[in-house]
């Protein structure tokens, strides 16, 4: 396993990261452990889910599932980096959800019982919330760290001027600030090349990519049309909308003798800001093939090649568009 710092900070966090949305829904709580225990074994450090995860059976449902694991002991919580969110609807009552004060502590304590700990090194706001203005969010996450219940403070799904914005003020409270952006960012999603990479740059912070897959379009989807989510009809319309780029990326796939869905996370491991992907896998086998993304080098012709195929927005703001 490759290891890297998270950001500037002295945070140091697997190249993979694992994420969990599938335990639960998709994966039964017995396999769920057995990806976690795989995981660690091949020195995965790096655990993500959220307080919404596996609503559908139940609140809390996956931080349920991963605090039962904790609770196997042998020293389990301590291999991991633990990260968690807050912000989505966790029942009825009108501060169950976002970004108050009040919902802030409320949530994290819950999480904090789910997951059978007495801590979350990082803990997501897994949106933005415009009708929380950043001072109180930030006494809520300053009181949770003074606490020790919260290590580290990150975002998801920001803007650019999100990021600049909750920064400046964390600076203007004497406070760390955001410590990770959690984006969508793959081959052929890379929108947050324009603004918001640059502004997890500026401020030291780490960039953790989700759908890397693009939800399996860049895992070989024109040789699997019929398997899993591809099947579905609005996968089968974008599949048959973005079959040019697809054909010529799992063309260059083959040639380089790798599976696409390696070759689409290896693409990330070779962008700088790059932290750790999430790899969301449903099964162990998953897990383990998932592996070889970190062995792949590719050449300065294959990244090229990779740009003219899904060549993104162009560059950072505001070059991309204007002079």
């Amino acid at each position: 396993m490759e290891y890297t710092h998270v950001g500037r900070l002295g945070l140091v966090v697997s190249r993979l990261c694992l994420g969990t949305m599938n335990f639960g829904p998709h994966t039964s709580e017995e396999d769920s452990h057995t990806i976690l225990d795989t995981a660690v074994a091949y020195g995965i450090n790096f655990v993500d889910t959220a307080n919404v995860y596996g609503r559908h059976l139940g609140v809390g449902a996956t931080e349920e599932i991963i605090g039962r694991w904790f609770d196997k002991g042998e020293g389990r919580r301590d291999t991991v980096v633990l990260a968690t969110k807050v912000y989505g609807q966790m029942g009825d009552l009108p501060n169950e959800s976002r970004l108050s004060k009040l919902s802030i502590i409320h949530q994290c304590e819950a999480s904090l019982r789910r997951l059978r700990t007495d801590r979350i090194d990082l803990y997501q706001m897994q949106h933005i919330d415009r009708d929380a203005w950043w001072d109180e969010i930030w006494e809520a996450m300053d009181h949770l760290k003074r606490q020790g219940k919260v290590l580290y403070v990150g975002s998801s799904n920001f803007a650019g001027w999100h990021i600049a914005r909750a920064n400046e003020i964390a600076s203007w409270r004497r406070s760390l600030g955001l410590a990770t952006e959690q984006s969508v960012y793959n081959l052929m999603q890379r929108s947050v090349e324009l603004e918001v990479i640059p502004s997890v740059q500026e401020y030291g912070m780490g960039l953790i990519p989700y759908s890397p897959l693009a939800g399996g379009l860049l895992a070989g989807a024109l040789e699997k049309v019929a398997e899993g989510r591809r099947a579905q009809d609005y996968m089968q319309g974008r599949i048959e909308q973005e079959r040019d780029q697809l054909d010529r990326f799992e063309h260059l796939c083959k040639e380089l003798g790798e599976r696409p869905a390696d070759v689409a996370l290896a693409w990330l491991l070779h962008q700088p800001a790059v932290t750790a992907p999430i790899i969301g896998p449903r099964t162990e086998s998953q897990l383990l093939g998932s592996m070889r993304a970190l062995q792949i080098r590719l050449s300065d012709d294959v990244l090229e090649a990779l740009d003219m195929t899904f060549p993104g927005p162009g560059g950072q703001a505001p070059e991309a568009y204007a002079w």
